[in-house]
This record gives structure tokens, sequence and C-alpha cells, in this order.
């Protein structure tokens, strides 16, 4: 078994090939290492191979890590990207870099008053339903559009873009990564401020190659570069 700086140092070969193939720079994408139920010793070991951005997608789990005497002196940069419920918004507000999985206009505004309270700016990323599971969290496209108005007037707290986990199936995926940038298109035509609408939040370690060809700006990995959970 590989040691997890080589399993890095392979995904960043992959994420350069798919760039070249997609005509893109390398340093367009970011790469999330998705640390979700791996121990304190695993993400410091990322990151001393040079990984600095992280995912995590349980409050408690991210709190009790966030303080580990191995990782609470290291400049991480913490995502918050699982389902955030709006009452465990008040717990990792002023913990993480950028919140990806705000799915209702309810969690948005919860969001934007507890920002207020801290007196802090947040960045967030809306999570889409671009399969249309009912299994799966997320506005609908159409919802995405029809709130807008609504999420851009919140005071705090800034849209920065979309996130999505799309369908299994390759060719399904590829559809949706493909919609989710039209959608974030569409968004910025509505938008105040349409530059600040950067980033797509899509793909993953079975899919990330065909996101980043659709456009994604941000990748989330976590098997291919520590193992299966």
């Amino acid at each position: 078994m590989q040691s997890i700086a080589a399993n890095l140092e392979d995904i960043r070969k992959e994420i350069k090939a798919a760039c070249i193939k997609a005509g893109r720079q390398p340093e367009t994408v970011r790469l999330i290492a998705v640390s979700k139920t791996k121990p304190a010793a695993h993400i410091k070991e990322a990151f001393d191979a040079g990984q600095v951005e992280f995912g995590e997608s349980y409050v408690q789990e991210f709190l009790e890590k966030s303080k580990d005497p191995l990782l609470e002196k290291s400049p991480i940069s913490w995502h918050f990207i699982g389902h955030l419920q709006s009452n465990k918004i008040r717990s990792i507000i002023d913990k993480v870099r950028l919140i990806h999985g705000i799915d209702k206009l309810s969690t948005a505004e919860e969001l934007s008053k507890r920002a207020q309270q801290h007196n802090l700016q947040i960045d967030y990323l809306l999570e889409v339903n671009t399969s249309g599971e009912s299994s799966k969290y997320g506005m609908l496209p159409d919802e995405v559009l029809s709130r807008a108005e609504s999420l851009f007037k919140l005071p705090n707290i800034t849209l920065r873009g979309l996130m999505t986990i799309a369908s299994p199936e390759s060719e399904k995926a590829r559809v949706e990564f493909r919609n989710l940038r039209l959608l974030l298109e569409s968004l910025k035509t509505v938008a105040p401020d349409p530059e600040k609408l950067t980033e797509l939040s899509m793909g993953m370690s079975g899919d990330f190659q065909e996101a980043i060809e659709e456009g994604a700006t941000m990748i989330r990995v976590g098997s291919s570069i520590f193992g299966w959970r």
C-alpha cells in the first residue's frame, strides 16, 4: 500500500493531466483532501506532504480534530463539505474557510445571522441536486435561480459558487457537472457582483477527471488519498 504522500503525488499528476486535456492551467483546480473519519495522524501526514486544504463532513468530528495537538498549530485550511444543519452553524462558523453544503435559503439565513453576531464575513457554496435523486441534499437548479435574489441580499455572507455530488455513472456525472457549470453562468447574469461567483466544487475520487474537464475549480478527494474508510 502506498503512503499518503505518494498517493497525493499521484493525484496531483492526474489533476495536471486532466487540466492539460481540458486546455486548463493546473493551478486553476484546488484539491480538497476529504479527511472525514480519518485520524489526525493521517491528516498530519498529508499536511507534511504539502496538502493544506482539508474537507470534513461531521461537526463533532471536525471540532475534535481541529483541537488535536497534532493539528491545532498547523495552518490548515478547513472546508466543511457535509450537510450542515442550522443548529450546528454556530459551532463551526469561525473555524472554516469555506462551507460547501448550504442547501436551503433558511440555512443561508441562519449562516448570515451567526456571521453578523460574530462580526465575520463568511464564504459559502450552494449545494445543488443535479441528479434529481430524492436521497440527495441540495437545491434543485430552478430553485437556485428563484432564490438567488434573496440569497444575494443576506449580509455578512458571500456566495462563491456551487457544489454537487454527481451520479455514480460516469456519463451521467459528466452531464451533471456540465449542467452545474451552466447553472453558475446563469446565476452570474442575475448576481450583483458576478465576479465573486468563481467556484465549482464537483468531482470526487472516481470522477474528478471528468469534473475538471467540465470546469471544476475544486475537487473533493478522499479514498484515493487516505484509502477506503
